[in-house]
């Protein structure tokens, strides 16, 4: 897919802009706190996944202002396409004029992958930013996903608001029932989702982490689970735990994954540059899942992350995302000095130079 142009108005420390882009590879210069990621930001909305910064909904209003918006036309699948999100009491999206009952709707519609410093952290943190990755990975290409995602996570709170007083009154065992079968019946799907995207994404990320790394070495992903197949069973068994801590100790919710290095462990062993290099590696492979799925490349968003990189790995993100869109942002105009084609667009003040 392409993204013709972007229109904001009073988002973040954006007044009013309105940029035309270029086919292929659009960097994004300025100094710090001028706008850059805020447009990068804005791009991603419109995927209907939430902000890769945390942001909540009214934060994106600018100071002083009660409303703003963002308008974008792109062509996916060869068909023309617009989207607005407008920002007042509540977030309202839509799609070629038609009003949407929520911003996830246009999951599936509008096709990106982020990348931004935060996403170091994918392989360094703890499991609960990898399983968020999957989840939304997976939700831009199974828009169902997120409802099935919801409903496990909603029989999950429940089932931990009564656990707690199950060894008071154990009658409360039929509702606890009722709540995990739900959890077997979602989870199992949620579980066979992530299973089926790794094996599609260990295709491609071995590929690209080879290329980043100058074909040094081979990277693979592994999905951690406790429970191949969960059934009432282990849930019924794992009560008498659960009700000391209130939760829910068994399930895709406590799923991980492990990346791999020449079958070494990448987060206890791998250096800065290759726990990097992953990250990265693991969302242009996102991409491609995205293209084999779907049958187009989404829009590729790079936040900041040509700093980060050295020489070799810069020429790379500039010069070999091919045949897709990409957005990249830098401070330093002597990360692109290797750029062969493109646009460059200068922010400062949230306005464009």
């Amino acid at each position: 897919m392409k993204v013709n142009n972007l229109k904001i108005q009073n988002f973040r420390n954006i007044s009013d802009i309105s940029i035309e882009f270029d086919s292929e590879t659009n960097v994004i210069c300025g100094e710090n706190a001028q706008g850059k990621t805020n447009i990068i930001e804005a791009l991603w909305l419109f995927s209907g996944a939430k902000s890769f910064r945390g942001t909540k909904d009214n934060e994106y209003i600018k100071f002083g202002e009660k409303k703003a918006k963002i308008y974008t036309e792109f062509n996916m699948l060869g068909v023309e396409n617009n989207a607005q999100i407008v920002f007042e009491d509540k977030k309202t999206a839509f799609l070629n004029e038609k009003k949407l009952s929520n911003t996830s709707s246009l999951a599936g519609k509008f096709n990106a992958v982020v990348f931004s410093p935060s996403d170091l952290t994918l392989v360094t943190d703890g499991p609960d930013k990898r399983r968020r990755f999957l989840d939304t990975a997976i939700g831009q290409l199974y828009p169902n996903y997120i409802e099935i995602l919801r409903n496990y996570t909603r029989a999950v709170m429940q089932r931990n608001k009564i656990i707690k007083d199950y060894r008071y009154d154990k009658t409360l065992s039929v509702m606890l029932e009722v709540f995990e079968t739900e959890i077997v019946d979602m989870g199992n799907k949620i579980t066979e989702y992530r299973k089926r995207y790794i094996n599609i994404l260990n295709k491609y990320v071995s590929k690209i982490y080879s290329g980043i790394s100058s074909g040094k070495e081979n990277v693979e992903i592994f999905y951690l689970s406790k429970n191949e197949i969960l059934d009432n069973e282990i849930l019924k068994n794992s009560r008498q735990n659960d009700m000391f801590t209130a939760t829910t100790s068994v399930g895709p919710h406590r799923d991980d994954i492990v990346f791999k290095i020449n079958e070494i462990s990448a987060r206890n062993f791998g250096s800065q540059g290759q726990k990097r290099s992953v990250a990265l590696s693991l969302k242009l492979a996102g991409a491609e899942v995205i293209k084999e799925i779907s049958g187009e490349y989404p829009i590729c968003l790079l936040d900041d992350v040509m700093s980060e990189l050295d020489e070799g790995r810069q020429n790379y993100i500039l010069n070999h995302i091919r045949n897709w869109q990409s957005f990249i942002t830098c401070c330093d105009t002597s990360n692109i000095k290797n750029l062969k084609a493109g646009k460059v667009i200068n922010i400062r003040n949230g306005g464009v130079i």
